[in-house]
């Protein structure tokens, strides 16, 4: 354990110091990161749980610590635990597509995570935690690399196959696939009430059973 750790350790200095999408950036010095790089990973050698996720946002840049903003708030929601349990290395791993905040869209809305850091990264960091036992693939980007060809042509079909995505899947590492805990997508989930009664019922079990003593109750 204690080599794996050492392991994870020294890969995420590596990951800290990355500086390849404002140096070599994919498709040209025009698409450069236009700020300082903050690479935010949190692996971790002992969580059995891993949070998939999209790319930090800017509170995430700013904090240099996952989810602290509502999104965050409310997958702990979805989850069923308190901050203190979410950022228990003990507990979960979170390693998002993108390690930096991609900047803003015309509209105001994030870009998608920035493509140097998948092919550069992903691949290591999920072979030093071989112990991890659930996989929660959060948006589209993080279901098209962990699903391959079980993903479904839109979000909705994807996590509405669920169950057959966590059988397909499993059961050493099961994944399970879920939409964006963004409040920009409270109409979705308004739109889809199978999500609220079906899915996180079976995610909070699972949850409960994996990580250590003490889990919340939240469940509202």
């Amino acid at each position: 354990m204690k080599d794996r750790e050492d392991a994870l350790a020294l890969l995420l200095a590596e990951i800290s110091a990355c500086r390849i999408c404002r140096d070599r950036p994919y498709g040209g010095p025009e698409r450069r990161l236009p700020h300082e790089p903050r690479p935010v990973c949190f692996a971790s050698a002992r969580a059995p749980i891993l949070i998939a996720g999209q790319a930090p946002g800017t509170r995430v840049q700013a904090s240099g610590k996952p989810f602290t903003d509502p999104s965050g708030d409310r997958l702990r929601t979805w989850l069923g635990v308190e901050a203190e349990q979410f950022y228990d290395p003990d507990n979960f791993a979170i390693v998002p597509m993108g390690f930096c905040f991609p900047g803003n869209d015309a509209n105001g809305g994030d870009l998608p995570p920035r493509r140097e850091c998948a092919p550069a990264w992903r691949g290591l960091v999920m072979d030093r935690m071989p112990q991890v036992r659930l996989m929660l693939a959060i948006g589209q980007y993080a279901q098209a690399w962990h699903l391959g060809s079980l993903r479904q042509k839109s979000l909705t079909e994807t996590v509405r196959n669920w169950r057959a995505i966590l059988k397909a899947t499993g059961p050493e590492r099961p994944v399970l696939p879920l939409p964006h805990p963004s409040w920009r997508n409270s109409g979705w989930i308004r739109k889809n009430p199978w999500f609220e009664a079906e899915l996180l019922p079976e995610l909070r079990q699972r949850v409960a059973t994996l990580i250590s003593p003490g889990v919340g109750t939240n469940s509202s």
